[in-house]
């Protein structure tokens, strides 16, 4: 198990799903973990439900530089550092690609993207200073293996790791590490709109959807030492789902 004792870590979109299961999970290992959401009541209300001195909420919409630069700056004065940013806030919108709004795709652009490259400009300097940081980029299957009705979906999140990429590249000297987690399906209300897991699922290679905590213990790798030759690698944690279908 990776041992993330006493880093400091920053979740975007860590009230609620996926990223409340990553906080809950980077805490157990031993972080500090910083909980971002939109709605500062979510944050600290996702913080008070830990109740650990090691939790902290900021408020962040991924969206605001204005936001992002705040929130670092809070946290690197309440704790002195940031070791792990962890870029987990998302949005998506499935539409046929002829009926989605301009509206509706630059809105996945400024979520899926934009907050990404926010995100990492404002660790970056205090990551640069300290001579040693992770960046984990909490992707999508669908940037190289879209389905259907997610056109725009795909393109914001295909552009993230082009970007994770290229900034692996020119930031790998600065003992900065940028990494990417795909995941498939995974059993939060964002995939499955609140409703029962579509059936769909049990023709995976493993027969059924992922779990929160799965995606979780991955993201734990890519911010601990554990991965510490790795930057620029993108893990797949889809149960086999981009394989094809099992069933014969």
């Amino acid at each position: 198990m990776p041992n993330l004792k006493d880093q400091v870590i920053l979740v975007t979109g860590a009230n609620r799903g996926q990223g409340k299961a990553i906080a809950e999970h980077l805490m157990e290992v031993g972080a500090n973990v910083v909980v971002g959401a939109r709605q500062y009541e979510n944050a600290l209300k996702v913080v008070e439900e830990l109740a650990d001195s090691r939790a902290y909420s900021v408020q962040l919409d991924v969206t605001k530089e204005v936001e992002w630069k705040a929130a670092v700056e809070e946290i690197v004065e309440q704790f002195g550092k940031i070791d792990v940013l962890v870029n987990n806030a998302g949005l998506l919108i499935r539409k046929p690609f002829t009926e989605i709004s301009t509206e509706e795709y630059l809105q996945l652009i400024h979520v899926n993207q934009m907050g990404v490259f926010l995100g990492m400009q404002s660790v970056i300097p205090f990551m640069e200073k300290q001579g040693k940081g992770s960046i984990v980029n909490n992707v999508s299957v669908s940037a190289f293996s879209p389905i259907a009705h997610s056109s725009a979906y795909a393109a914001s999140k295909a552009s993230v790791v082009a970007m994770s990429k290229a900034a692996a590249v020119e930031l790998g000297p600065k003992g900065i590490r940028v990494n990417m987690i795909h995941p498939g399906g995974v059993d939060t209300d964002m995939a499955t709109n609140g409703e029962e897991v579509p059936a769909y699922y049990q023709s995976v290679p493993l027969g059924r959807i992922g779990k929160p905590m799965e995606i979780a213990k991955a993201v734990a790798y890519f911010a601990s030492d554990d991965s510490s030759y790795c930057t620029g690698a993108e893990l797949v944690v889809d149960g086999g789902m981009t394989l094809g279908n099992a069933e014969g």
